[in-house]
């Protein structure tokens, strides 16, 4: 299984060069960029981050095809591809806060795979041309630049039962983002089967991620109260998605109102520590360590530790690499991270309708 960073794309020039140098001297293996609404776009710290490193996986979890359209989304992995010499993988997800700036997300899953379909074909070098209900490339239409690979390993972001689904039968593997929960690998596990096995795939070849805010710091009580401002505008939108997870409904309408006024620090101190273990890694490197190695005994693939790392950004990365990874015990995964062929427009039409 692998350990991942997962950055938030907010820093200045130089510092992702300097975070992911660190991060890979530490051993960590994937560096993963946040696609989060008026952050800076992610292929900007990619290719920063490409240039300095030598050995880590990279990618964006993850890009919409609302707001970018599939033939850009090939351009930038196709990109990200060339600068690592073959070490990019696409994450691709419905997107969220997309209101905000008047885009509209209708039928998110035609959407998705109808676009996986336009994004591999380009980078395949198919010129048949696709004619989907959302996307479309007319006969004839190629990319005028040469690629790494035609098949990058595809990452879908996902929660739900249909999005699962949809991962079970396209992707390499399938990211559960905000959560740290290990009782959601089986429910995520489950729902990956469904997919998978309606195209004769063995579930397990689909890894699963899940990765949520990390504070990591000697000063455990700094660290966890820290974890509660920052987790509190994720926990507003995926406490709902999570099955397992008894969150009044009442807590969470008061963490949303805070939230939404800006309040993030006094909706922070509202989430006890039992729900803040759900949706946050923090604490003491023991404690995050214990915390990581609940979901690597549940299964997982791969554990991300999101922004902010620590109080702060390099001192948690230091922690992480020096303090964190050293206590856990990761066993290899038998079938690695792989790239699967796009799925046929028939087997679009016909996944979608059922």
């Amino acid at each position: 299984m692998e350990i991942g960073l997962g950055l938030q794309s907010d820093k200045r020039a130089g510092d992702y060069a300097r975070l992911a140098r660190d991060a890979e001297r530490w051993g960590v293996d994937v560096l993963t960029v946040f696609g989060d609404l008026m952050y800076q776009p992610p292929i900007f710290p990619l290719l920063e981050m490409a240039a300095a490193t030598e050995r880590v996986r990279l990618g964006a979890a993850c890009l919409n095809p609302y707001s970018m359209a599939p033939y850009e989304i090939a351009g930038q992995i196709a990109a990200l591809d060339l600068a690592s010499h073959g070490r990019a993988y696409l994450g691709l997800a419905r997107g969220t806060w997309l209101g905000a700036v008047g885009i509209d997300q209708p039928r998110p899953l035609w959407a998705l795979e109808e676009a996986v379909q336009v994004v591999y074909r380009l980078l395949g070098g198919d010129v048949d041309g696709f004619e989907g209900s959302v996307f479309r490339l007319a006969p004839g239409t190629a990319l005028r630049y040469p690629v790494q690979r035609p098949d990058p390993p595809l990452l879908l972001g996902a929660w739900g039962p249909k999005g699962a689904a949809l991962a079970g039968r396209i992707a390499s593997e399938i990211k559960v983002g905000g959560s740290a929960n290990p009782a959601m690998v089986r429910v995520i596990r489950d729902r990956l089967r469904v997919g998978a096995e309606a195209v004769g795939r063995d579930v397990d070849e689909v890894g699963i991620v899940l990765g949520a805010v990390t504070v990591v710091d000697t000063d455990g009580r700094a660290a966890r109260a820290k974890a509660r401002t920052e987790v509190a505008m994720y926990l507003a939108v995926v406490a709902d998605l999570d099955p397992t997870a008894e969150v009044p409904a009442e807590l969470l309408d008061r963490v949303k109102e805070l939230v939404d006024a800006g309040q993030h620090e006094a909706a922070g101190r509202l989430i006890g520590d039992d729900l803040l273990d759900l949706f946050a890694f923090s604490g003491t490197p023991e404690q995050v360590a214990a915390q990581a190695q609940s979901l690597i005994d549940a299964g997982v693939r791969r554990v991300e530790f999101g922004t902010p790392h620590g109080l702060t950004d390099a001192r948690g990365v230091e922690l992480i690499g020096s303090a964190v990874l050293p206590l856990l015990r990761r066993e290899a995964v038998s079938v690695p991270p792989a790239s699967v062929p796009a799925p046929t427009a028939s087997a679009t039409a016909s996944a979608v309708a059922s």
